[in-house]
């Protein structure tokens, strides 16, 4: 009966022991973080790090805190802005743990009072801004809004790294006066766009005439240059063969064009003076001839 008092007694006491080992080690991950609260204090000493960390069993209670960076959504938000307009607004929030002693001790419940903190510091946001520059300028907005949540959630241990506006919706009639000036803009842009091809048309056309004209001219300089060469040596030729030619030979050309014009029908014709001071030795020679034919006659029986 003692034997198996003992061993009764003997598996208790290792049960207990791997409670108490099991309750006494805690393994904290390397993005993790464990606040160590003992009999209910705790100070920055007892912040522990990653790797296998050893606990008093009942007296000491952890706390694990992610260090990873998280997304907080922000519903979409009806605000004003500051002419007036009303908008819907919904963004994200990238946040993480700074301190993890502060954000144990001093939020409760952190996502939800980030979420609060984000949806009035938007309209705190909106409201000071203009319709347009709120559709035009998200990135000045999203620096904004990160500046201020961070510097509220600084004193929670947390820290706001990016701050993403994701939709902006504005008013319907603001929606259609936009997508008319849309529309105006895209017209301007193609009549911009269809006259400035006209334009370089026109100049293309014009400077293809104009070089067609330069082209047309050239090329009748240049045969007017080669027709003035031609000319040239064809009188040069011309001249070159009359230096050869005497005055007889120029009667007989013009005693040929007598006897063409002589078996012409015409009953009259212009005669060149140059005509009868060429044929002056002809006519002196036929003078010479009838007074030696008269001569001769006077002398016969």
């Amino acid at each position: 009966m003692e034997f198996p008092l003992t061993l009764s007694i003997a598996a208790f006491l290792v049960v207990v022991l791997l409670v108490l080992l099991y309750l006494s080690v805690r393994i904290v991950q390397q993005y993790e973080k464990m606040v160590v609260f003992r009999l209910g204090r705790t100070d920055a000493s007892m912040v522990r790090g990653a790797g296998i960390n050893f606990l008093i069993p009942i007296i000491d209670r952890p706390v694990k805190i992610d260090l990873r960076e998280t997304l907080t959504e922000v519903p979409s938000q009806r605000t004003i802005t500051r002419d007036n307009a009303p908008i819907e607004v919904d963004f994200l929030v990238y946040w993480r743990i700074a301190d993890p002693l502060t954000s144990v001790l001093a939020p409760q419940r952190l996502d939800d009072m980030l979420l609060g903190v984000a949806a009035t510091t938007l309209r705190a946001v909106i409201g000071d801004i203009p319709l347009d520059e709120v559709l035009s300028k998200r990135e000045q907005i999203n620096e904004v809004l990160r500046t201020k949540l961070d510097e509220v959630t600084e004193r929670w241990g947390g820290k706001v790294t990016t701050v993403e506006i994701r939709e902006i919706t504005p008013p319907r009639d603001v929606q259609d006066a936009m997508n008319r000036q849309l529309s105006a803009e895209r017209t301007r842009r193609a009549v911009i766009t269809e006259s400035e091809g006209t334009r370089q048309a026109a100049i293309n056309v014009a400077e293809g005439t104009k070089q067609g004209e330069i082209l047309k001219a050239e090329g009748d300089r240049q045969a007017a240059i080669l027709r003035a060469q031609g000319f040239s040596e064809a009188l040069q030729q011309i001249f070159s063969a009359a230096k050869g030619i005497d005055q007889k030979t120029m009667a007989l050309q013009y005693l040929e064009a007598l006897k063409a014009l002589g078996a012409s029908p015409s009953t009259k014709f212009v005669i060149p003076t140059e005509f009868t001071r060429l044929i002056e030795p002809f006519t002196g020679i036929l003078a010479r001839g009838m007074g030696a034919d008269e001569g001769g006659g006077g002398s016969r029986p």
